[in-house]
């Protein structure tokens, strides 16, 4: 479903000379979607003067600079920093002015994707209607008696620290935000501006309930801001992240155990971080996967992040064209109730992964593994193209189901521009199935440091052409058996000083036009790889018709950069060998 606002404003002066009320509601560039939409309104100070210059500055630029802070940052981060600025600099003015000048409230609303996020300071309001009811989401900061209730304890520009009301919550289609300065809401009653729902526009309801608090004797500013929910996009990751930060991690479940009407029949994997839960919904007896964090890892706040960005890359992926070959993810739970905890609801698929296949048989068939591979990189090269970058592609992750499809397991140290920084810089993935510039080496002659010392390149960022070197390196697994550079450690260069063995080397079976695919998927120098998913899908699908030529050898050094000083120190060894025994030996 869209995300479709009804937006509607009307500000009046009134009986007042000037109006010192301020609205305004930007939607987002395209582009920015994930941004959601601002709406502000402000109610400037009359005393002192300049309350209307504040009021719209305060505006003005938070709905403006609003768009301008990062994605990856909490709703009320970004206006927690923009309404601080703006704060200092209007409180620095008054530092010299007395009294103070340029004073204003203000009340922000914020949605973005499914939930809404409120800003607050001063008296001006916002109401929340939903389903016939009403609730105020807004306190009022003033004195606590009838003679003063018009004076501000909290005001933009007042203070040089000041404390902003935040209020986060859950949207629903058909939920109407009312924004409301004083001089409405203080002469008309509750049950009186509730009217406003029954009219068909916004824009209307934003008239009406000027129009009736200006009849009702208010003489003060008149405005009003109302926003109606008509639609609602997909749950974003700010959502995700809320939901996985305010959830409890479920205890270590129990065979027999019960979790939101379902029951555990099996612990399938426990990594020390993530658990694995086969479970049954008795209504329907069908099989699900719930996959949660480590008790031990419950307060791990980088750890819940990245489980909730698995989530959101998942329920996204869902639309695309790889969801048949990605396991679907429940954002709903089909018995019905909520969750009482934080954990993602996967579809269970019988069959095995091909780690599973390759710990029973060692190694597969050329027919059977080429084409595991093929519909492999058919699912590489949709996420590639959605910019997502699986990260860790090896046999464990590939599951055969009985059903004939082969799926890509495991979103949960996939890259997609949205994950947390602290995901990003960390070296995921399995050592072995690593190419070799993440850690640093780049298959060429390493430079000099300053004191004469080789030195390795700095490590690359993965891209897309790091999972088509792990899928190479599981291709050669599938038809050997063994790995191209053996078992390797993190950061374990000395793998990556000699070229692999060709897979037919291992198995005879391996025609050559198939070991000459899988030399160019691992080979050391990324620049003789394949650069698309298309690229090596084409390759194996032309197969002996339209062979590919022997990728060429490594040179030596390339293999070895110390090769050269090797030498060198061999043949200075030899040379005084020689020496010391024609200085013993040989008449003099």
């Amino acid at each position: 479903m869209a995300f479709e606002l009804d937006i509607g404003f009307v500000s009046l002066t009134g009986r007042k000379a000037v109006n010192e009320d301020f609205c305004a509601a930007m939607l987002p560039a395209e582009g920015q979607e994930d941004m959601g939409s601002i709406v502000a309104i402000a109610d400037g100070v009359s005393a002192g003067g300049m309350g209307r210059e504040a009021a719209q500055t305060t505006v003005t630029s938070l709905v403006r600079d609003y768009f301008g802070t990062p994605e990856t940052w909490d709703t009320t981060v970004a206006l927690d920093r923009i309404i601080g600025a703006q704060n200092a600099w209007l409180a620095g003015i008054n530092r010299r002015r007395h009294p103070a000048m340029g004073l204003t409230t203000l009340t922000a609303l914020v949605l973005r994707g499914q939930s809404y996020t409120l800003a607050h300071v001063g008296d001006s309001r916002c109401y929340l209607l939903r389903d016939g009811q009403t609730q105020q989401l807004t306190h009022d900061h003033v004195v606590n008696h009838p003679d003063f209730k018009h004076q501000l304890l909290r005001s933009v520009g007042a203070e040089d620290h000041l404390v902003v009301d935040y209020l986060q919550g859950e949207l629903q289609v058909g939920d109407s935000f009312v924004l409301l300065t004083d001089g409405v809401h203080g002469r008309l009653p509750e049950r009186r501006w509730r009217e406003c729902a029954a009219l068909p526009t916004a824009q209307e309801a934003a008239r009406w309930l000027v129009d009736t608090a200006h009849a009702a004797g208010s003489d003060d500013n008149l405005t009003a801001v109302v926003v109606r929910v008509l639609g609602l996009l997909d749950a974003n990751l700010h959502d995700a992240n809320r939901a996985a930060q305010s959830l409890p991690i479920p205890p270590r479940l129990r065979v027999g155990e019960a979790i939101d009407g379902f029951t555990v029949t099996a612990l399938v994997a426990d990594n020390g971080i993530n658990l694995l839960y086969q479970l049954r919904d008795p209504a329907t007896q069908s099989l699900y996967a719930l996959k949660t964090l480590h008790p031990a890892r419950a307060h791990d706040q980088d750890e819940r992040a990245m489980l909730a960005h698995e989530a959101w890359l998942a329920r996204r992926m869902v639309s695309s064209r790889a969801a048949g070959n990605l396991v679907q993810v429940h954002e709903q739970l089909p018995t019905g109730q909520s969750r009482s905890a934080f954990y993602l609801l996967y579809d269970w698929h019988g069959g095995e992964t091909l780690q599973q296949t390759l710990d029973q048989q060692h190694k597969l068939g050329a027919l059977q593994a080429v084409s595991a591979a093929m519909q492999t990189l058919r699912v590489l090269g949709l996420l590639h193209r959605q910019g997502v970058i699986h990260r860790d592609i090896k046999p464990a992750n590939l599951h055969q189901g009985d059903d004939g499809v082969l799926r890509v397991l495991d979103l949960g140290v996939a890259l997609s521009g949205r994950e947390p920084d602290s995901m990003r810089r960390l070296h995921a993935g399995t050592p072995s199935y690593i190419n070799p510039e993440q850690w640093g080496h780049h298959g060429k002659a390493a430079g000099k440091s300053a004191h004469g010392h080789a030195t390795e390149g700095e490590p690359e960022l993965p891209d897309a052409q790091s999972d088509l070197f792990a899928l190479g390196v599981t291709l050669y697994q599938l038809l050997t058996g063994k790995l191209p550079y053996g078992e390797v450690l993190p950061y374990q260069l000395g793998r990556y000083y000699r070229d692999p063995t060709a897979p037919s080397r291992h198995n005879p079976e391996v025609p050559i036009w198939l070991d000459h695919v899988v030399l160019k998927a691992v080979a050391r120098d990324k620049s003789l790889r394949f650069e698309t998913a298309e690229e090596f899908l084409l390759a194996l699908e032309r197969g002996a018709s339209r062979p590919l030529t022997v990728p060429p050898a490594s040179a030596l050094l390339q293999r070895d950069p110390t090769m050269l000083w090797k030498l060198l120190l061999g043949f200075s060894v030899l040379f005084n060998l020689l020496l010391v025994y024609w200085l013993l030996f040989l008449p003099k």
